[in-house]
């Protein structure tokens, strides 16, 4: 079984490590590898999408570069092969040399301050949220946290600081939300305290099936031992057999309402919340803390974020659902609220089964105002059961949903798909519709 010792003297050893992708964590991980020496080769499809700061940086420090498509000759003396979060493994799987060791930026960046301890959240759906949380709870304990990961800030960034900067006060927990993508590739990653909050059909045109969706999820708990503890979804407890957990293994009730006095929405944030609290309390955080903690937690954006209200109607944006599966959530938290729900939806469809959700679409939403790709899908699987009108953009499906509406309806954006038929995601999409509801009267 690797060990982070292995992955730390292949670097002491000078071996080339490869880094695919100009993004946050690409840049993180190459300025923090060239610091500590080691030899870099970096790789970019598309030169336009780099900022002039890094490109400036690269060519300053005299690091190899490839732009446009990968080839194979490119990787020919690659040792270490660091991917972009957003490129899937199989597409370099005949490029690289069978030396390779494909190992993901997070892990690299754990390298340099692996005497912190872990605690990493994952799961389909909720992890940003659960991050969040945890990242408070912690705080209000008094603890100093880095919060990062596929949340704001690379591991990576971090490891550079504390390394140029000695006299940095260092974290006393490190708290990462981590995405299959990045799990897929972390070979030895041991988190003292482990979450994984749900799984469900997500990313299947990233990943080859659900197996190795899971597999790349249970990834999080492979280097535990004894000592750590793994925090389980109910629906998911299963998993901690079939995958042989060592750690101490914890099944965090989804039913509890332990934080009512918050300002998130729905019983799915009161699971994410005890998800956290099972977790923080092994860190030493006591439960008032953590309810303090709750009670000045806000909504984050784009996530299920309370925008106005206007003429009596809440407008409500959740472009952070790309699944069906969110959508289900989205749903039940604002009828939670008694609002009945006029609902927009569309965008690249990912998977899931849309019909499941009619009964309850039936008693809870007016109508969806559908706009954007994909349309036939939702056609297809709510045509005559549910009211449906369909517009091209968001734009025109807001003002079709506003006029609709009625004293204490909700307009809700949970569009169940990805962003990528109009938005280059589903910040820029969120953002879009903020504006939007921002300008109505």
């Amino acid at each position: 079984m690797l060990q982070l010792s292995d992955i730390k003297k292949a670097l002491d050893d000078k071996k080339i490590v490869h880094v695919v992708g100009g993004g946050l964590s690409g840049q993180a991980v190459i300025k923090l590898l060239h610091f500590h020496h080691v030899p870099l080769v970096f790789h970019e499809k598309n030169k336009d999408n780099l900022l002039p700061e890094f490109l400036n940086f690269l060519e300053q420090n005299a690091i190899p570069c490839f732009f446009g498509e990968h080839k194979k000759e490119n990787f020919a003396n690659c040792d270490i092969f660091i991917p972009s979060p957003a490129a899937a493994i199989s597409v370099f799987k005949d490029l690289l040399p069978q030396k390779a060791l494909a190992v993901s930026e997070t892990e690299i960046a754990y390298l340099f301050c692996e005497n912190t301890p872990i605690l990493g959240i994952t799961g389909t759906s909720g992890k940003t949220t659960t991050t969040t949380i945890c990242d408070a709870m912690l705080k209000a304990q008094g603890l100093r946290v880095f919060t990062g990961g596929n949340i704001g800030t690379p591991l990576s960034v971090y490891a550079l600081e504390i390394t140029q900067n000695p006299k940095t006060p260092r974290a006393n927990v490190i708290v990462l939300e981590l995405s299959s993508f990045q799990l897929q590739t972390c070979n030895a990653l041991k988190p003292h305290v482990g979450i994984c909050l749900n799984i469900s059909a997500n990313h299947l045109d990233y990943h080859a099936d659900m197996k190795e969706y899971i597999d790349a999820k249970m990834n999080l708990f492979a280097h535990q031992t004894e000592q750590d503890f793994a925090i389980l979804g109910p629906e998911i407890a299963n998993l901690a057999k079939e995958y042989h957990f060592k750690a101490k293994t914890i099944i965090f009730d989804t039913n509890k309402r332990n934080f009512p006095n918050t300002k998130l929405l729905g019983q799915h944030n009161q699971s994410n919340a005890e998800a956290a609290w099972q977790a923080c309390q092994l860190f030493g955080v006591n439960f008032e803390n953590a309810q303090k903690a709750m009670q000045n937690i806000k909504p984050m954006e784009n996530r299920l974020e309370f925008i106005r209200e206007l003429n009596g109607v809440s407008y409500i944006n959740d472009s952070k659902c790309t699944t069906v599966v969110a959508l289900e959530v989205a749903l039940k938290a604002v009828s939670e609220e008694n609002h009945p729900i006029i609902l927009l939806a569309g965008g690249k469809f990912k998977g899931g089964d849309l019909e499941a959700l009619i009964p309850f679409m039936q008693k809870s939403v007016k109508h969806v105002a559908l706009f954007g790709g994909c349309r036939e899908y939702f056609e297809q699987a709510w045509q005559g059961k549910i009211n449906l009108s369909y517009d091209e953009t968001l734009d025109q499906a807001l003002l079709r949903a506003k006029n609709l509406a009625t004293q204490n309806d909700a307009i809700l954006l949970a569009p169940a798909t990805a962003s990528f038929d109009q938005f280059k995601s589903y910040i820029a999409r969120g953002s879009h519709f903020r504006e939007l509801v921002l300008q109505l009267n």
